[in-house]
C-alpha cells in the first residue's frame, strides 16, 4: 500500500466526517490500497503503521479529489476560431455554427478524431481531471454519429449520444427526429451509456425532446438534457418530467425551474457551464439560488469548438466562484463531488475509504486557490486509479 504523507489538507468530500461540506482533513494522509482504492484517510499522526509499505511526503501541499468533467464534445474536427472572432467583434451566438462542425467532422478520418480527443483528454488530465463524459453530436449521420461514439469510447467510459444536437442541413426535424430514434439510435446504442438532446431555441422543441429521450430510454441509455441555455423553455421541466441525471447549461431559468429541480432530492443535477458563458458573452447563472433552494450542482467545462473551447475545470472553479455566487467550497465540491453525480456515480469524485483513487496535488497549501489564482497553473501531479498519470511529485 502507498502512503501520501505531508498533506497540508485533504479535501475527501466525505460527508460522514463532520468536516464541512468538503470533508477537510488538516495535516493528513490517505493510504492508497493494492486495489487501487482509498484505504485510509485521516490525520497524519494517526496513520497506522500496516498501512505504510511506500510512503510519498508531498511537503505541505493540497490533495483533492480529481475533477469530475461530466460535460464535454471532445469529438470533432476543425475549429470555430473564425467563428470566435466574429462573435468577439459584436455578432451573437447561436445554435447554428455546429453545422460548421458538423462539415468538418463528416470529412475528418477516424484517426484524426481520435488524435484530437486524445488530446483534450490528455489536456483535462494534466489540469486535474480524472472522469470524464464525451458526447457525440458533430457526426448527425447514422454513420458519423456512430464512429464518433466509437471514438469517444477511446478516452472515457462515459459515453453520450448526442444526435439530437441540431437538424442537419439535409434534413427536416420531422424525419431527422425518425432518423434518431430508428437506425442512428440502433447504431449508436451499443457504444454509449447515455443519450442527450439539445432542447433550445434553434435546436428541439419540448415535443420532439421528448420523443428522442423516451426512445433513448426504451434502448436502455440514460438521459441528460441540454437545457434553457440561449432562452427560458421547457427544458428544464421536461427534464425532472424524464428522471434525467442532468439538465446542463440551465442558465435561464425561473422560480418554477428552480422549485421542480429542487424537488428531486439531487436524482436530477443542475450541470453549470460557466466557460461557456465566458466565451459567448452571455449571462452567468445565479448559482446561489439554485444552491439555497437545495438544488444539486456541479460544474463542468463544455469543451467543444464553438462556445467552449476549455478542458479547464480550474477555469470553471474561478468563474463560477467570480460570477456565479458560488463560494470556494462549494465550486470545489461541485467540480468533484457534484460531476460524479451527475454521472450517477459514487465511486469518484471523492476520497472516502473504498473509492477510486483518483486526486489531484495542488503546488499550494489550499484549494481555495483554485479560485484565488484564476488562469495559474496549480496541479502539480495527477492520480487516477492509484497511478501517478500526469505531472511529478517533486
Amino acid at each position: 500500500m502507498i502512503a501520501i504523507t505531508g498533506i497540508s489538507s485533504l479535501v475527501t468530500n466525505d460527508a460522514s466526517l463532520e468536516r464541512g461540506k468538503l470533508g477537510v482533513i488538516n495535516h493528513a494522509a490517505l493510504v492508497v490500497g493494492v486495489d487501487n482504492k482509498i484505504a485510509w484517510t485521516g490525520e497524519e499522526i494517526n496513520l497506522p503503521s500496516e498501512f505504510v509499505d511506500i510512503a510519498i511526503n508531498v511537503d505541505g501541499r493540497a490533495i483533492i479529489p480529481g475533477f469530475v468533467d461530466s460535460h464535454t464534445h471532445l469529438v470533432f474536427g476543425g475549429d470555430r476560431a473564425e467563428e470566435f472572432e466574429a462573435r468577439m467583434s459584436g455578432k451573437p451566438y447561436s445554435a447554428g455554427g455546429i453545422r460548421t462542425t458538423m462539415a468538418a467532422t463528416r470529412s475528418a478520418t477516424n484517426e484524426s478524431l481520435t488524435i484530437n480527443a486524445h488530446r483534450l483528454a490528455n489536456e483535462a488530465l494534466n489540469t486535474g481531471t480524472t472522469t470524464l463524459e464525451v458526447k457525440s453530436g458533430y457526426g448527425l449521420s447514422v454513420n458519423d454519429e456512430a464512429r464518433s461514439l466509437k471514438v469517444a469510447g477511446a478516452v472515457t467510459t462515459e459515453t453520450t449520444f448526442l444526435g439530437a444536437h441540431v437538424v442537419p442541413p439535409e434534413s427536416t426535424i420531422d424525419k431527422y427526429v425518425d432518423l434518431v430514434c430508428g437506425e442512428m439510435l440502433k447504431q449508436c446504442a451499443p457504444n454509449a451509456k447515455w443519450i442527450d438532446v439539445f432542447c433550445d431555441h434553434g435546436a428541439f422543441d419540448v415535443d420532439h425532446a421528448r420523443v428522442i429521450l423516451q426512445a433513448g430510454a426504451k434502448a436502455g441509455l440514460g438521459l441528460r438534457i441540454h437545457a434553457n441555455q440561449l432562452q427560458h423553455g421547457g427544458g428544464v421541466q421536461l427534464g425532472v418530467e424524464l428522471g434525467v441525471a442532468s439538465c446542463d447549461h440551465c442558465t435561464h431559468l425561473n422560480d418554477a425551474d428552480i422549485s421542480a429541480l429542487a424537488d428531486t432530492d439531487g436524482q436530477t443535477v443542475a450541470t453549470l457551464l460557466p466557460t461557456a458563458e465566458l466565451c459567448t458573452r452571455s449571462k452567468f447563472p445565479d448559482a446561489r439560488r439554485l444552491i439555497d433552494a437545495g438544488v444539486t450542482v456541479a460544474l463542468a467545462s463544455d469543451c467543444n469548438p464553438g462556445s467552449s473551447y476549455t478542458t479547464s475545470i480550474p477555469l470553471a472553479i474561478s468563474l463560477a466562484v467570480l460570477n456565479m455566487n458560488m463560494t470556494c467550497d462549494e465550486a470545489v465540491w461541485s467540480a468533484t463531488a457534484g460531476g460524479a453525480a451527475a454521472l450517477r456515480r459514487t465511486d469518484i469524485g471523492a476520497l472516502h475509504i473504498g473509492a477510486q483513487a483518483d486526486f489531484a496535488l495542488l503546488n499550494t497549501s489550499s484549494h481555495v486557490h483554485l479560485a484565488y489564482r484564476p488562469g495559474v497553473k496549480l496541479v502539480d501531479a495527477v492520480f487516477a486509479r492509484g497511478q501517478l498519470v500526469a505531472g511529478s511529485l517533486r
